[in-house]
């Protein structure tokens, strides 16, 4: 990796018009790198353009829901993967005190909801309609939830969408946080080799929806009022009985970046990863036990074409 990061920054500097406009060349720029393998990816894939252009990058875990207060400090300078359907009220305040600013975005065609490995419809019938899950749920229920069923929701630190969900259309579901990510894949791949009934609040892209499977619920299609008035929808008492609303996917970053380093902030804002790009590199870690910065050395090289237009747009 230091070797190619070398080579391209060999390249990208010999032009003394480029290097006018890169800005604070010496002082690193801070990605966030948060809980999820596919924003390590989108991470990665950016930094490493950064870094071909000429800057230093450095990689900050940073807590997902809680990033934007750092980020408005210019402690933290960009955040490559936020999903509009699971974002802190927190970022909208930092936009509206002008400390983060939208870059834009990610490219990456998305969904969110309630989710089960196909096996599963088997031990519910009725599924994927969502009202099976009322008649079904002792099928999922664990020691700890009894007598009703176990839904494995995100992470704490991502918010409890998975629990809103069961709330809102008055399903007999206990939310359970997992723990990370990996604890996610590590239910579906038990699930899937010993048939056994599981829920999840789930995502695509992510390599598990092919590896195990994986089929969402139907619920009520998500829409504005879902969420802000009970009397829509199917429970006329609470908010979010319905389907996740529509994820769109986008960065953002610190709202000092175009003064500090205004190629950077080109290039940032520029900047797009395909699905059908960063799925294959999830399954190159996650799977086949690949490093992040190895997989995406790897993809690099293979797609300059796909990338390599976004630096020159913006140093030359």
């Amino acid at each position: 990796m230091k070797k190619l990061g070398v080579g391209l920054l060999a390249m990208t500097v010999a032009s003394t018009a480029a290097a006018a406009d890169m800005g604070a060349v010496d002082e690193p720029i801070k990605l966030a790198i948060n809980e999820w393998t596919g924003q390590h990816i989108s991470t990665h894939v950016a930094g490493e353009m950064l870094k071909a252009a000429g800057y230093n990058v450095e990689y900050v875990t940073a807590g997902y829901m809680n990033m934007y207060q750092a980020m408005s400090d210019g402690e933290v300078h960009g955040a490559m993967e936020i999903w509009s359907s699971n974002v802190s009220d927190d970022y909208a305040k930092k936009v509206d005190a002008g400390g983060v600013v939208e870059l834009g975005d990610l490219g990456l065609d998305a969904k969110e909801g309630i989710a089960y490995p196909a096996h599963v419809a088997e031990l519910c019938p009725g599924l994927p309609a969502w009202e099976a899950l009322k008649e079904c749920a002792q099928v999922f229920a664990t020691a700890d939830t009894l007598p009703g069923g176990r839904l494995v929701d995100y992470p704490a630190d991502w918010g409890t969408p998975g629990a809103d969900r069961m709330t809102g259309l008055d399903l007999p579901f206990k939310a359970v946080p997992a723990g990370s990510e990996g604890a996610l894949i590590a239910e579906l791949r038990a699930s899937t080799e010993r048939k056994s009934p599981l829920l999840i609040t789930f995502w695509q892209p992510h390599w598990a929806m092919s590896a195990y499977d994986v089929q969402f619920v139907d619920l009520p299609v998500g829409e504005e009022a879902c969420f802000n008035d009970p009397a829509w929808g199917p429970n006329p008492n609470a908010v979010n009985d319905c389907d996740f609303a529509p994820s769109r996917i986008f960065k953002a970053g610190w709202s000092g970046m175009a003064d500090k380093w205004p190629a950077a902030y080109e290039i940032l804002s520029n900047y797009q990863l395909a699905v059908e790009d960063q799925q294959p590199m999830m399954g190159a870690i996650d799977v086949d036990g690949g490093s992040v910065e190895e997989v995406v050395a790897a993809w690099m090289a293979e797609n300059e074409d796909k990338w390599r237009p976004v630096v020159d747009a913006a140093t030359q």
